[in-house]
């Protein structure tokens, strides 16, 4: 099991250690660690096993002397999101010693900020518990460590499973981000995000669906797309100018952003018009409570360069599995479905049929 990092180990000998798909717990961590590979690809996939050993076989030694001689921050939770290790490396960068931070929430030792924004960054633990695979960490992301002190980091965030399968907490491998490792993932973000918004575009939005839909068939439940438009958007454009044009498309995207849970996703995908991803609506019923909480949230007027302006929008819901099968097949119903709600004159909302 690929996301869970289930695996066992081979009779094979030489150096390294072979790994092969199965629901087991090894003897102990380092029967998961090739020898001389401390790289950034072969690390990330060990770790979760090496925490998992510790805390289910009890080789608490031994695995904190291997974790404790790499060269990145390690730091593991309970299924609650609270501390159980750090290694040597997690409490440098984190200013935390491991006795003071045991039994603390993630968000008050691991306290990462977006670095042009200020604002918290996506928790990766929370996504990878609820999404059920490693996560990363957007781009920009900077550690805020205890004395105040600001680095960018790049990390990867996966659950913990115990011998039965179930999910018993997550781990998180974090490091450093050097100059030309932060141009790269600059050019990275910028591929997959809208220059004006800062919102994901078409092209990550369906990556985001596409994992979301495989999720949903796995656990049999239904997810939603929203397709969202403003309403008479042009007389705005014509009116008062581009500029103010955008600053209220950015206006727009911060209010749909508020509207939203931390797992939800809102990306624009040109123009005046937003695609919303719910991967865990579990009724049409809450997805309609999410298109008429945005609908409320864009009723008082949006004030930019010094004027204020009112902005409505017609939505579309389509929901997976009954009106699509793909990605593509669910943003097509939700974009015909918000058509019928321009229809009837704008400000409401409409399920495909």
């Amino acid at each position: 099991m690929a996301n869970g990092y289930h695996f066992k180990t081979s009779q094979r000998k030489g150096p390294g250690t072979r790994l092969v798909g199965s629901p087991t717990v090894p003897r102990s961590g380092q029967d998961y660690l090739p020898k001389n590979r401390w790289d950034s690809y072969s690390l990330p996939p060990a770790v979760p096993t090496v925490i998992a050993a510790d805390v289910l076989v009890g080789a608490r030694d031994r695995a904190e002397a291997t974790l404790n001689s790499i060269g990145d921050g390690v730091l593991s939770t309970d299924i609650e999101g609270r501390i159980t290790y750090l290694n040597t490396v997690a409490e440098r960068m984190t200013g935390w010693g491991r006795e003071e931070a045991h039994g603390r929430l993630l968000s008050e030792v691991f306290r990462i900020i977006n670095k042009d924004t200020g604002e918290a960054a996506r928790d990766p633990l929370q996504l990878a518990l609820q999404q059920d695979r490693t996560v990363g960490l957007t781009t920009d992301s900077m550690l805020v460590r205890r004395d105040g002190l600001e680095t960018a980091i790049e990390d990867s965030a996966a659950p913990i499973r115990d011998r039965e399968g179930r999910v018993v907490g997550a781990v998180i491998v974090f490091r450093t981000v050097g100059e030309a490792q932060a141009l790269a993932r600059k050019m990275a973000y910028v591929a997959q995000h809208d220059v004006l918004t800062g919102l994901p575009n078409r092209m990550l939005l369906n990556d985001r669906l596409a994992q979301a839909i495989a999720i949903a068939e796995r656990r049999h439940r239904k997810l939603a797309v929203l397709f969202v438009d403003l309403d008479k958007f042009k007389t705005i454009n014509d009116s008062l100018g581009h500029t103010i044009g955008d600053a209220v498309l950015q206006s727009i995207a911060k209010c749909l952003r508020k509207s939203l849970r931390r797992e939800d996703s809102v990306s624009r995908q040109g123009g005046d018009e937003f695609v919303i991803l719910l991967p865990e609506t579990g009724t049409t019923k809450g997805a309609a409570l999410v298109a008429e909480r945005i609908l409320a949230a864009l009723v008082p007027p949006h004030v930019v360069g010094g004027r204020e302006v009112q902005v409505t929008a017609s939505i579309g819901i389509s929901v997976y599995p009954d009106h699509g099968q793909d990605a593509d097949g669910l943003v097509h119903s939700a974009d015909m479905a918000m058509y019928e709600a321009k229809k009837s004159g704008g400000g409401g909302y409409r399920f495909f049929a």
